[in-house]
């Protein structure tokens, strides 16, 4: 038995300026980006979402702006396996993350519980 849920919306920007990136959509969303890089890491800023809503964080990235999903599991291997008996297939794994792709084509990530309340809102797989 495992859980997961929707966890994040994360906004890729292929830019050099992720700072300008997240005051336009921090304005944009009502949601003001955090003062220190999400993870300590440069290339991350996640924006402050009330706790009970599905979290935000920009991305730099290297490719061409997009959003993607992020589903948060308390048990990766099993959730990845989960979503590839639905059809998707491994990307590729990054850092602590599995890159997935959906039957459509579309990306999304796989990831470890990213938000306090994930205990509250996760569905629950046998």
């Amino acid at each position: 038995m495992h859980k997961s849920r929707l966890g994040v919306v994360v906004i890729d920007c292929q830019t050099d300026d992720l700072a300008g990136a997240a005051a336009f959509w921090g304005a944009a969303l009502g949601c003001p980006a955090e003062d220190a890089p999400a993870d300590g890491d440069e290339n991350y800023v996640k924006l402050e979402t009330p706790p009970d809503e599905v979290g935000v964080l920009l991305q730099k990235v290297d490719h061409p702006g997009r959003v993607h999903l992020d589903i948060e599991t308390d048990d990766l291997e099993s959730e990845v396996k989960r979503l590839e008996e639905l059809g998707a297939k491994r990307v590729a794994q990054v850092k602590t993350w599995w890159v997935m792709e959906a039957p459509t084509g579309k990306r999304f990530c796989v990831v470890q519980p990213q938000r306090p309340d994930f205990e509250r809102g996760a569905n629950v797989w046998e």
